[in-house]
């Protein structure tokens, strides 16, 4: 993590299963922020029922997004921040979950995934995030049915009939949320590259991410004036 951030919060984060009686219709894993008043932690919770049907390989990534650099280690340094409680506690949805999904390739670009089947988990939830563009906007746009989008991602994703159904159930109640997924990966990355690019020796990776996570959660349109702000300063130092 410091080879990543400048600064790291100060709340933990522990282990928690899902409660059983939701266990077997929901996803494999979730995190669950703090309150912010630093006298609680956040948790992440993994699903233990259904075993048979949740891959170990999958594990690293699930951990990355969920817990840090993902969704812990970026809505702790919130809560953590002088900003009014109504941004304190605001997340958006594509800033969220686009940092998540960045998260999973941190992970990569500072050496884990070393076991080949660990990073075998990682390409196939890729594939899973390309795959569920198609169903959302399927089933939402399209008019498919829950068992079209059911059997597209059977075909088409290395996720189990239990996993494929209970993720099929949330697009179909949560229209657009798994698209803003993607939404926020791409532009996440679309400002990497550019501040890359711009400011080629001056880029400090470390300072960048500050900068993404460093103002809370954000509309991506107003991330991207952040960023850009950030990009101008930086050429503009001596």
């Amino acid at each position: 993590l410091p080879k990543l951030f400048g600064f790291l919060p100060r709340n933990p984060y522990g282990l928690k299963e899902i409660p059983a009686d939701i266990a077997e219709k929901t996803t494999t894993a979730y995190y669950m922020p703090s309150n912010g008043t630093g006298k609680t932690a956040g948790y992440y919770y993994v699903n233990t029922s259904l075993l048979k049907s949740r891959p170990l390989y999958d594990q690293e990534a699930l951990s990355f997004h969920e817990a840090v650099p993902g969704h812990h280690l970026q809505g702790a340094i919130q809560k953590e921040l002088d900003l009014p409680n109504f941004r304190k506690y605001h997340y958006f949805n594509a800033y969220g979950e686009g940092w998540a999904l960045y998260a999973e390739r941190l992970g990569l670009e500072v050496g884990f995934y070393k076991d080949p089947y660990s990073d075998f988990g990682r390409l196939g939830y890729e594939m899973w995030r390309a795959c569920r563009l198609v169903v959302d906007t399927g089933l939402h746009a399209f008019g498919w049915s829950r068992q079209q989008a059911i059997q597209y991602m059977l075909d088409n994703t290395g996720l189990s009939q239990p996993e494929v159904e209970a993720q099929i159930d949330r697009y179909i109640t949560w229209p657009a949320q798994a698209l803003s997924y993607k939404i926020g990966e791409i532009k996440i990355r679309e400002l990497r590259k550019k501040a890359e690019k711009t400011l080629g020796e001056k880029f400090d990776l470390r300072a960048f991410h500050d900068t993404l996570i460093g103002q809370g959660s954000l509309p991506i349109a107003i991330l991207e004036e952040v960023v850009n702000d950030w990009i101008t300063d930086q050429r503009n130092l001596p």
